[in-house]
Parts: C-alpha cells; structure tokens; sequence
C-alpha cells in the first residue's frame, strides 16, 4: 500500500499556484486537479476571502477503517481537525498529530 495517495493544496491562488508548479515542475493540472498522464494524484482548494489559515499542503494517507484509525489517533494524542465527510470516492477525517501537523485519513469506497 503506498503511504500518501493524494495531496491537496489550500491555497489563496489556486490559479497562481497551478501557474507557479507547472512553471516549476512541469506539473499538469486538469480543473482543479494535478494530474499525471490524465490521471489525478492531487487537489487544488481556494481558501475562502478572510480565512486566516496558512495555504499548505494536505496530505491523504490510505486507512482500511476510517473510524478505527481516528479513535487510534486520537489515543495517541492527535486532534480531529475536521470530522468524517463521506464522498462518492470514500471517507476521510482531517487530524493533527500532537505537534499540529495535519493530514487526511481516507478510507477508499
């Protein structure tokens, strides 16, 4: 199982921040989504006017059992950042580890 298996990019530019990869890295995007050969691997969100968080990347770890792996995160000392959200492609939970660094626990459909 690979560790991360999509990353999202909060960004208060998502159009500058497309430019700013595909410049870079020779990144591909299709809408909102970085792309390999057609293929998605990643996200670009826009930060809404006045949210005052930082732009960051978000990574997604795979999980067999979505609710299990959060009850195990939260016992070692991690946060739910943002509660389940079930989507057409599978779960996912937004924690933090105990130092604040956040990442997205999904369980695939």
């Amino acid at each position: 199982m690979r560790p991360l298996v999509f990353f999202d990019v909060r960004t208060s530019d998502a159009d500058g921040t497309k430019r700013f990869f595909a410049d870079l890295l020779g990144w591909q995007t299709s809408g909102a989504l970085l792309t390999d050969d057609g293929a998605p691997w990643g996200g670009l969100t826009e930060l809404a006017p006045g949210d005052d968080r930082a732009p960051q990347w978000l990574p997604y770890a795979p999980v067999s059992d979505v609710d299990s792996a959060v009850a195990k995160a939260v016992e070692l000392g991690g946060k739910i950042v943002r509660e389940r959200t079930d989507l057409p492609v599978g779960s996912l939970v937004v924690v933090a580890d105990p130092g604040g660094a956040a990442m997205v626990l999904f369980q695939a459909a």
